[in-house]
């Protein structure tokens, strides 16, 4: 190979890697380094925060989870009070 071509092949390998490095970085092994690089400290924190945010949304509806089993519980009850056959009370002897 003459010497001249040497630089052809260098320009055209350095060309290819840098092909290869930027479709690397523009997918998701990219998007996850960018990620580690912005957030820092910053990172576990909003990741905290993120977490209690769906701690306390969990809570909630927990809460209210509870709260529809008791009006259930209750419903429950009324119905089956109204389908069980009244009983009728023996008349008050001497009230007259």
């Amino acid at each position: 190979m003459p010497p001249g071509d040497l630089g052809a092949v260098i320009v055209t390998s350095i060309f290819f890697v840098m092909a290869g490095a930027v479709l690397i970085l523009r997918g998701p092994v990219g998007k996850a380094l960018a990620r580690r690089l912005e957030g820092g400290s910053g990172s576990s924190e909003a990741r905290t925060q993120a977490l209690e945010e769906r701690v306390a949304r969990l809570e909630a509806m927990q809460d209210r989870l509870v709260e529809l089993e008791e009006r259930m519980d209750f419903t429950e009850r009324l119905l089956a009070a109204q389908r069980e056959p009244r009983a009728v009370a023996p008349p008050i002897a001497g009230g007259g």
